[in-house]
């Protein structure tokens, strides 16, 4: 199916919203106000005249979770929809205070936290089918939409609404009418529009997924997609399938699953994490629009938050901090009066890349208990041997090991040599996170390797839980902030950490194109020079260096002394590293352990010696704690 595209010129402040990053939207009103013990029989939306404080307290709860974009309660508020409760006379009434209630909650959210959101105007379906005979005209129809529209907009810039989201549209007519009322009516504001589905994943009225996106792109919508329908699952496979038909961005708002009746109530079972979970899939789908429906709750929001901090997702340009604060941090560094330390004056490892030395590192993992002797004399070894740095893992695999920034401080206390932390975010929340660098800082580590971190499921406890409020991304703009002597929120920590900040790079990943774009957003967020994943495969290691060009920094590239033929498949089957058939090859051929241990090393030095001169150092890894195999490759150099 063809793609289409329109090219409407959006107004208003929140146009910036439609040209990149991930939007968080609030998620349901009307079961948050249900669980309230607002009776079900009651008109929703005219509680924003006789209960204004309780759609306040729903809204600021959806800021505070951290929503960039709300919703006013205003999604029956057309004529046809309150006619039912004989309120079509208060249309203008009804929809003026819905932008009001949501407008205060944004501004007291801006004026106690510096944080930035906006007012989506809402509008759902006029229930009831229309043309052909039915009881609405397509005229009545389209001036029911009209009507609405102005009165969320009324007032301008500031006042009124800064967009308008369409959404549970069930039939592609009052789709077509919502959509040009809103164009026609909605001073330039831009318009999202979004269908509810079958468990088919096809609208109410039959239409494909694809034809209802290809549909409303035509209409005019800024943005299409889907919400409500059959929970997480079903709007995901309707976002692929209209990416397909339509480059506008996509907006994906799903309910909380099926609702359940228990004691006489509807409830919600679909879990905050649950959804969270679909909020990574819904942005790798292609969605830039990620919300709920109903069932939905500031919970749920907030876990979103969380998953899309975990994929480096940016919000308009704005930094999010926990609690749904932001903090313009590139603004906030550029005042800052603390600057960091030269790279060259933070660490030896630092001087090194900073003057272009070449670098030799090599990898120790912490012990599984707390006897760290053996891994001290392997550093005192390759310190004696001119080893520049040790790199110390942070629970490689998830496994269960000493911390690694103990391990590091024991080997520069007792050893004297400099140590690279390696530094996750699958265990520590923001909090945590902060806590650490600045200890780390202030006993003399000055090397950080910034990692998202093995999900603890592949590790020796996979019912442990993760958290994840940042990936490698975030983390390393924490980083980063921490050398400016700000915090995560932007205020003062009074001096630089000095840090070094190297980030990760992995050239033999199936999907390349990800790993290049997630490099250049590492570059940009702090990154000073990186360090791949074993190498074994040099034409990908020259590919990978050709395609970052545009930002490259210095890079130092993994060596891993195989050991056995197992060892070579299992870093291909479990950690996915790319293997060449023809070291599988030589390693299968080795008549015993010792052979194949030191052709193992053999090969490590060939990776070496013809990749010395693409890289500015190396970090070679001893597996199994055989520092003497990692001290015989690096006698190459």
């Amino acid at each position: 199916m063809t793609e289409v595209e329109t090219k409407t010129e959006l107004r208003g402040a929140a146009a910036r919203l439609f040209t990149g990053g991930t939007v968080l939207c609030d998620g349901a009103m009307g079961s948050m106000l249900y669980g309230r013990g607002i009776f079900i029989n009651r008109c929703y939306d005219e509680l924003n005249l006789s209960q204004p404080d309780l759609v306040r307290a729903v809204h600021t709860e959806y800021l505070q979770a951290g929503a960039t974009v709300i919703e006013t309660n205003t999604f029956g508020g057309n004529r046809i929809r309150l006619e039912r409760h004989g309120l079509e006379e208060k249309v203008r009434e009804i929809n003026r205070a819905g932008v009001r209630l949501a407008r205060e909650c944004v501004q007291q959210m801006a004026e106690k936290h510096a944080s930035e959101a906006f007012v989506a105007g809402a509008m759902g379906p006029l229930g009831i089918r229309i043309g052909d005979g039915n009881k609405v005209t397509e005229e009545e129809a389209y001036a029911a939409f009209a009507v609405q529209v102005k009165a969320l907009v009324e007032g301008g810039p500031g006042v009124g609404a800064d967009l308008l989201i369409l959404e549970t549209l069930m039939a592609m007519n009052e789709a077509r009418l919502a959509i040009q009322a809103a164009k026609a009516e909605g001073q330039g504001l831009p318009v999202i529009a979004m269908v509810t589905v079958d468990v088919n994943g096809n609208c109410l009225d039959g239409t494909s997924a694809e034809e209802a996106a290809r549909l409303m792109t035509e209409w005019g919508a800024d943005a299409v997609g889907c919400n409500c329908s059959d929970g997480p699952a079903t709007v995901l496979a309707v976002i692929e399938r209209m990416r397909t038909a339509t480059k506008l961005p996509l907006a994906a708002m799903p309910n909380a699953g099926n609702p359940r009746v228990i004691d006489g109530r509807h409830i919600y079972l679909t879990s905050p994490e649950y959804m969270a979970s679909f909020a990574r899939k819904f942005i790798k789908a292609g969605a830039t629009f990620v919300g709920g429906c109903c069932g939905t709750t500031p919970q749920h929001t907030r876990a979103m938050r969380g998953a899309l901090r975990a994929i480096g997702a940016q919000e308009t340009g704005v930094e999010v901090v926990e609690n749904g604060g932001a903090a313009e941090a590139g603004a906030a560094r550029a005042q800052s009066k603390v600057m960091p330390p030269d790279l060259k004056d933070r660490s030896r490892v630092g001087a090194k890349i900073a003057t272009g030395e070449f670098v030799t590192l090599v990898e120790i993992v912490p012990p599984k208990g707390i006897d760290s002797s053996k891994e001290l004399e392997g550093a005192e070894e390759l310190h004696k041997l001119g080893v520049d740095a040790i790199n110390v893992p942070d629970s490689p695999r998830a496994s269960a090991r000493m911390s690694a920034m103990s391990l590091c401080v024991q080997i520069q206390q007792r050893v004297g040599i400099e140590t690279v932390l390696h530094y996750t975010c699958r265990d520590r929340n923001l909090l945590s996170i902060q806590s650490d660098l600045l200890g780390a800082s202030s006993i003399g580590l000055r090397n950080i390797l910034c990692l998202t971190g093995d999900p603890p499921k592949m590790g020796t406890y996979p019912d442990a839980t993760a958290v994840f409020d940042v990936d490698a991304i975030g983390l390393t703009k924490i980083v980063r902030d921490m050398n400016y002597g700000l915090d995560i929120g932007g205020h003062s920590i009074g001096q630089s950490c000095g840090f070094t900040i190297a980030v990760a790079a992995n050239p033999g990943v199936v999907d390349i194109d990800n790993e290049v774009r997630r490099f250049a957003a590492k570059v940009e967020a702090g990154g000073e020079y990186g360090i791949t994943q074993p190498v074994f495969d040099l034409r990908l290691l020259e590919q990978f260096l050709k395609r970052i060009e545009q930002f490259r920094i210095p890079m130092i590239a993994g060596i891993w002394p195989l050991t056995s033929v197992k060892n070579a498949e299992f870093m291909r089957d479990q950690l996915k590293v790319r293997m060449p058939e023809e070291i599988l090859a030589r390693m299968g051929a080795m008549p015993s352990p010792e052979h194949a241990k030191a052709e193992g090393i053999a090969i490590a030095q060939e990776m070496l010696e013809e990749s010395r001169a693409m890289v500015q150092g190396v970090q070679v890894s001893a597996p199994f704690g055989k520092y003497k195999a990692a001290a015989q490759v690096l006698g190459v150099l």
